[in-house]
C-alpha cells in the first residue's frame, strides 16, 4: 500500500477518535480503520482507552454551557473509545472532510459517503472526533498521548516516514518506520 510520506512535503498530524458508538459495533470500527488507511494515511500511534467524566469535561472544555455539552461527556465517558494519531501531508483537513458534518443529519444528506454520513446515529453519537486545526492538533494529541513528544517525531521519525522508509503493523494498528 501507498503511504501519504513518499514526497517531499512535510507531514502534519491530527487527532482521531473513534467514539463509544464506532467501537461498540467492531464493522462500523473496521470500517473506519479502513477509511484511514484507504486514504493513505500514516498512522503515527493508536490506543485503546476510556475516558472518565473529568476527563471527558476537560477534554470538552470549549463546550461547557452549551446545551449538548453535558449529553456529550457522559457519551463519551459511556465506553471504549480508539485515539489516533494521524499523519498525511494534509492531515487536519483531510480528516474533517472524511468524518463529514458534526450534525449526521446534514452528513447523511450532503455527504453521504462520509464517516458520519454512513455511521453517524445522533450528533452527539457521531462515530468520530478529528482536530479542527493544525494547534488544536498538538493539543488534543497531547490530552490523549502525554508521552508523544511532538517536536522529537518530528526531528527523528517524520523525515524517513516521508521519504517511504515506513510499514504498517497490522497487530499494533500502526504503522512503523523501518530499520
Amino acid at each position: 500500500m501507498a503511504a501519504a510520506g513518499r514526497c517531499g512535503r512535510p507531514l502534519q498530524l491530527t487527532l482521531a477518535l473513534l467514539k463509544p458508538d464506532a467501537v461498540a459495533h467492531p464493522l462500523v470500527l473496521e470500517a473506519v480503520h479502513e477509511t484511514i488507511l484507504s486514504n493513505r494515511f500514516l498512522i503515527v500511534r493508536a490506543k485503546k482507552l476510556r475516558c472518565g467524566r473529568e476527563e471527558s469535561r476537560r477534554f470538552y472544555r470549549e463546550h461547557a454551557g452549551r446545551f449538548f455539552y453535558q449529553r456529550l461527556v457522559e457519551f463519551m465517558a459511556s465506553g471504549p473509545m480508539w485515539a489516533y494519531i494521524l499523519a498525511h501531508e494534509n492531515a487536519v483537513p483531510l480528516w474533517r472532510s472524511l468524518m463529514g458534518p458534526t450534525k449526521v443529519f446534514r452528513a447523511r444528506n450532503s455527504v453521504p459517503d462520509s464517516i458520519r454520513g454512513a455511521y453517524g446515529l445522533t450528533d452527539t453519537r457521531n462515530t468520530t472526533h478529528g482536530s479542527d486545526s493544525p494547534a488544536s492538533a498538538s493539543r488534543e494529541i497531547a490530552f490523549f498521548f502525554p508521552e508523544f513528544d511532538e517536536q522529537l517525531w518530528y526531528q527523528k521519525e517524520e523525515p524517513r516516514l516521508r521519504q517511504g522508509q515506513v510499514y504498517y503493523n497490522a497487530e499494533e494498528r500502526v504503522h512503523c518506520v523501518q530499520g
